[in-house]
């Protein structure tokens, strides 16, 4: 049974919730470290009126404690999760677990904490030096953003053959694709050769390069990647029939269609990192933490059970 870190998130959200009331089923897939103290759990926990499991294991010295405001963006529980993402981290670079799961976080508190970083992704590109791709999805289908957190306007500017030739790389050694991966082009039909945008001809180029490079693949009659297809036809049934994985060009292209069809089992994963770290895919649902409404927790069990699957 593998021991996996769990980042308890931000605890004005529901993260703490999700750990507590999901405890016993997790528990019998995997070993759970919970990176939060006792101080801050027993607070949690009342707050929440339920009882701690008597092996929820934690760990002391997380951070500075602080007062639960539920559904609040505070600093100190921005600088609270960084710090539990952070240990969840060094327990896996030292190899005492073997994945970390993150629960949500908020992107302002962080901020406010003094957190350079926009979000997990982020900043664990900067703890390996390392191109992590950020890959979100359920068993059914996968969505990889090329882009991601940068405003929509810079989008057009970022695709250029060499990254995106690394990128595509990057991805087939580390998603290990077993059927064709789509790929989506950026302007609307795909550019329609040229007369709604050009950028799919360099999207092309870097396709071509990634599909010659890559010598293992396992169908003589297809390729590792699709040539750029048109986005707003690509996830209708017919097509999406075809494919498991997408490869997006930004945030939006590639989540919208995948949250409309999935929204209650997806998933985050940091792909091309020397550790495993998969995460719930949604927030902290502050509007409804510590309310005692019964939470949907699909995708912290997928995200659990995709630790034990790879």
């Amino acid at each position: 049974m593998k021991r996996v870190a769990i980042s308890i998130g931000d605890l004005n959200g529901i993260g703490i919730q999700l750990a507590l009331q999901n405890h016993t089923e997790i528990s019998k897939i995997i070993e759970p470290l919970y990176c939060i103290d006792q101080n801050m759990l027993e607070q949690a926990s009342k707050k929440l009126n339920l009882t701690i499991p008597t092996d929820f294991q934690t760990l002391e010295n997380i951070a500075s404690s602080f007062t639960i405001e539920p559904g609040t963006v505070s600093k100190e529980s921005g600088a609270y999760a960084y710090a539990s993402f952070v240990k969840a981290v060094e327990l896996a670079k030292e190899k005492k677990v073997a994945a970390v799961c993150t629960l949500p976080i908020h992107k302002k508190a962080w901020e406010l904490a003094g957190v350079d970083y926009k979000g997990h992704t982020d900043a664990l590109r900067d703890f390996f030096n390392a191109e992590a791709i950020m890959m979100l999805g359920c068993p059914q289908i996968y969505v990889a953003l090329f882009t991601e957190h940068i405003p929509l306007k810079e989008v057009a500017g970022s695709i250029n053959e060499k990254d995106l030739t690394r990128f595509l790389l990057d991805f087939y050694k580390t998603a290990k694709p077993k059927s064709t991966v789509a790929i989506l082009g950026l302007n609307p039909h795909a550019g329609d050769d040229g007369v709604l945008g050009d950028e799919e001809k360099i999207i092309q180029k870097a396709i071509d390069n990634a599909n010659h490079a890559i010598t293992d693949w396992c169908c003589e009659d297809t390729t590792p990647y699709s040539r750029p297809l048109v986005p707003d036809i690509a996830f209708i049934p017919n097509v999406r029939k075809n494919y498991t994985y997408y490869i997006a060009m930004y945030h939006d292209q590639g989540l919208a269609p995948l949250k409309a069809l999935h929204f209650d089992e997806g998933i985050n994963v940091s792909l091309n990192l020397p550790i495993l770290r998969t995460s719930v895919d949604h927030g902290t649902a502050f509007d409804i933490a510590y309310k005692g409404i019964e939470l949907n927790s699909q995708s912290y069990i997928n995200a659990i059970k995709y630790i034990t699957e790879n």
